[in-house]
């Protein structure tokens, strides 16, 4: 395939890799994870040229722990439901056998030689760890080389770029990405995946506890895969210092129907296009002829005053991230000016250095108010919905020569920073589209109730019918 391919995406057919369907081929003998991993490095093979998604590939490697859980599995002694399941590793994440270079040039052949806490939990439930994918610069907002899967010219979001492009692609069933503002939830939007971006703290980060609002998540090309590595991971690991594990069923939550349901319009709202609204609106329109309650800012004086409380909240996290990443940033540019780009020194240090320790300070009672009005949704809705990127995925031509750098070459985020800002779970349905590319809908839920979000999104996304503008 060359980098000039376009693959039309239809959510109605579109079939990503999935891995919980092959289990019982590995029981009977007529399927293995060896030949399953061999596929997807068929694919990896044909695709990764034009899509980019890949890092480092630890293909030696891959195939003996393939090997070795195929042995498990023929004994009928597997170590969990994914044992053997390929999967690629944000390079974020620090990995024992692979470098962990972080998209920055400042850390080119950074090895540590260790395993973050969610890696060794998947080695421990048999995972097959087959590579790094790729990440933005330190998971900032510096585009990375991968292309978009369905077509090259188009961004595959940020940061979790290769991790989203790699499930995308069908190179793999199920990757690890993290999220900041909305470095998970948008590479699902634009990659056609599956997305659980959990409860603030509900999956141990392991090194990676610097800043109040960073997850760990799950992209898959199905629920149920989605669900299975998201709790074999939290079950081994826990939780963040402090903070409760993800709680759930060992089995991925049965699809759940829910009651009412609040439109989260945000300030990203005004930039939506004609055709994303659009297809946004035929989806609600679908949930109000199944007996679905659709509450609107316009209908609802709670949903209305969470509304106000959102206003202005990109910078707000955006403000909280850069204080909260300066430290360790700062000591990275100090020590290698030239391994940063300008537009992370730009949006990190320099936006740190103009908020200071007051501003921080005023930013987290800002922060405070929005989780005081999002509380009051509680016992009102079910969960909230909302597009979980303003359209599909924008091209990036690159700046402009004498202009300062974009600020959000890998997409908006408007849609994604609340979330974060809440320590909310959110789940990504691959269920809509815009031009051929894929544009995702958001179930966000309180803190703690991630089982359910998952359940309710499994409803929407196996009973409403697909929609393409």
């Amino acid at each position: 395939m060359s980098t000039d391919d376009v693959v039309e995406y239809d959510p109605a057919t579109f079939e990503g890799l999935r891995f919980h369907t092959a289990v019982s081929a590995f029981r009977d003998g007529t399927d293995s994870p060896r030949e399953y991993l061999e596929r997807c490095l068929a694919t990896i093979s044909e695709r990764e040229p034009a899509v980019r998604a890949w890092v480092v590939l630890n293909e030696q490697e891959a195939r003996k722990q393939a090997d070795a859980s195929t042995a498990r599995w023929r004994n009928g002694e597997p170590r969990s439901p994914i044992d053997g399941i390929p999967m690629g590793i944000k390079d974020l994440l620090e990995t024992r056998d692979m470098p962990t270079q972080m998209g920055c040039a400042a850390f080119t052949g950074n090895f540590p030689k260790r395993d973050n806490a969610a890696v060794w939990a998947l080695r421990q439930a048999g995972a097959v760890i087959l590579g790094k994918t790729v990440t933005t610069e330190l998971g900032g907002p510096e585009p990375s080389p991968t292309r978009n899967p369905f077509n090259p010219k188009h961004t595959p979001g940020g940061s979790s770029s290769g991790s989203g492009a790699a499930v995308g692609a069908r190179m793999v069933p199920v990757t690890i990405a993290t999220q900041t503002g909305g470095s998970l939830m948008r590479p699902a939007s634009f990659n056609g995946n599956w997305g659980l971006k959990p409860s603030q703290g509900a999956i141990n980060r392991g090194e990676r506890q610097t800043a109040s609002m960073t997850s760990h998540g799950v992209l898959a090309a199905c629920p149920e895969d989605m669900w299975l590595v998201a709790i074999a991971i939290a079950s081994r690991a826990g939780g963040d210092p402090g903070w409760p594990a993800l709680s759930g069923p060992a089995a991925p939550p049965a699809a759940r129907q829910p009651g009412t349901l609040a439109v989260m319009e945000t300030e990203g709202w005004e930039r939506l296009d004609d055709v994303s609204r659009g297809v946004f609106e035929q989806v609600l329109a679908q949930l109000e002829s199944r007996g679905v309650t659709v509450l609107r800012r316009s209908q609802d004086a709670v949903v209305a005053r969470f509304e106000r409380a959102l206003r202005g909240v990109t910078d707000l996290g955006s403000a909280i991230l850069a204080w909260e990443h300066f430290w360790a940033f700062r000591d990275v540019v100090a020590n290698n000016p030239d391994g940063v780009s300008a537009r992370g020194k730009r949006f990190f240090i320099e936006a740190a250095e103009k908020l200071g320790a007051a501003g921080y300070e005023e930013a987290l009672r800002d922060r405070a108010a929005v989780k005081s009005a999002y509380a009051l949704l509680g016992p009102r809705v079910d969960a909230v919905i909302a597009p979980t990127s303003s359209g599909s995925a924008p091209q990036w031509l690159g700046d402009i020569p004498g202009h300062e750098p974009a600020r959000w070459p890998t997409g908006d985020p408007a849609f994604n920073f609340p979330s974060s800002l809440l320590g909310a779970p959110a789940v990504n349905v691959p269920l809509m589209a815009v031009g051929g590319l894929p544009f995702g809908l958001q179930v966000m839920g309180q803190p703690g109730t991630d089982a359910k979000m998952a359940a309710i999104a499994r409803w929407i996304g196996t009973t409403l019918t697909p929609v393409s503008g």
